[in-house]
């Protein structure tokens, strides 16, 4: 029922009906009348559904700050929104941090309704001396974006389901973690009985590296473990089963895509099979190479990195030098177990001799 009306029915049917009576007491009452043969009644509502609900459920919520926008009415038994569904607060959790998660899965589908709530939840939460707001909107609710961003909020990062975003309460710049800041990726240095290396011509490179044969290499992939991940590009790309012996080195660089840095770790594999199947989607050739072959390249010997990297895999392969290899550790912390990537000079089982 739009405002005009209301008041249209208020000054038409004011003698006819003077009072309604409340669910619950209220410290601000709108006046409101009814027409014939309807009853107006009003309560607090904090509840997505809008029933009805105990006064004394409201303890979480300063009274005050509802006010009268808040409240329900009923017509003929049926609830009418009015101010109720649009001055709601919105369902949300508190952080171990003091802030807030709204949660994204009982957000109000109208924009226009999701707008007020908003605000209204911004002004109670900043009374509460909050501090930061995550708002994660799925892309089936990809149009109330815009409504978040006039109020305030900003992009802190997307996925393909959602994006997320955030608003900063306190005076201050935001005091919130930012978005990821590295990519990291994998590549697989595996090396045969009779010294060949696995290597593969990728079908999409710049001009300069075209032609080039180099060791496997992708990216990890969500909760992925370093050594898994390397295992896997490897079979991926040539087929090849492997098995991972060692973190042998790792490039740290910045600014790489989209202003991302990038971790990339050169992993030491064990081949466990020898028959090699092309992923033709990315890669153009692979093949078995000889040792010698593969680090007289050009472009290996013209590249500093490329060539420390071959040297280091190289004083491996002469147990002069030792990788970092993976161990799965508990930490009472979090929790949770880890891979912990540390050298082992191993002399027992000649592992490797260490400098």
């Amino acid at each position: 029922m739009a405002m005009s009306e209301i008041a249209h029915i208020e000054k038409t049917y004011s003698s006819q009906f003077s009072s309604f009576r409340p669910l619950v007491e209220v410290k601000s009452t709108p006046r409101f009348c009814s027409c014939r043969g309807m009853s107006a009644k009003a309560s607090h509502s904090s509840t997505p559904n809008s029933t009805y609900v105990p006064k004394k459920a409201l303890s979480s919520v300063d009274e005050e700050k509802i006010g009268a926008g808040n409240l329900l009415y009923q017509v003929n038994g049926t609830n009418s929104s009015l101010f109720s569904r649009n001055l709601r607060m919105l369902d949300a959790f508190d952080d171990e941090y003091g802030g807030v998660i709204v949660d994204s899965e009982r957000l109000p589908a109208n924009p226009n309704v999701f707008a007020s709530m908003l605000r209204f939840s911004i002004s109670h939460w900043k009374a509460k001396e909050k501090k930061g707001i995550w708002l994660k909107l799925p892309v089936e609710k990809s149009d109330l974006v815009p409504v978040a961003v006039k109020e305030g909020f900003e992009y802190h990062h997307a996925e393909r389901g959602y994006v997320m975003l955030t608003y900063w309460l306190p005076e201050g710049p935001s005091k919130l973690p930012a978005n990821a800041s590295h990519q990291v990726g994998v590549g697989g240095f595996a090396i045969n009985e009779n010294n060949e290396v696995l290597v593969v011509q990728e079908k999409y490179c710049a001009p300069p590296f075209s032609g080039l044969w180099k060791i496997p290499t992708g990216f990890i992939v969500e909760s992925e473990e370093i050594f898994t991940g390397s295992v896997r590009e490897v079979k991926e790309e040539t087929g090849i089963d492997t098995e991972f012996v060692e973190v042998v080195a790792f490039r740290h660089v910045h600014n790489v895509a989209f202003e991302k840095s990038d971790l990339f770790f050169i992993c030491m594999l064990k081949p466990l099979s020898t028959q090699i199947m092309v992923d033709d989607h990315e890669i153009q050739a692979a093949k078995w190479m000889p040792l010698v072959e593969f680090v007289e390249q050009p472009l290996i010997q013209q590249d500093c990195m490329f060539k420390k990297v071959i040297d280091i895999c190289i004083a491996r392969l002469g147990k002069r030098y030792c990788g970092l290899s993976v161990h799965q550790l508990a930490s009472t912390f979090d929790g949770k177990t880890s891979s912990l990537y540390y050298n082992v000079v191993d002399s027992k089982h000649n592992n490797c001799i260490g400098n």
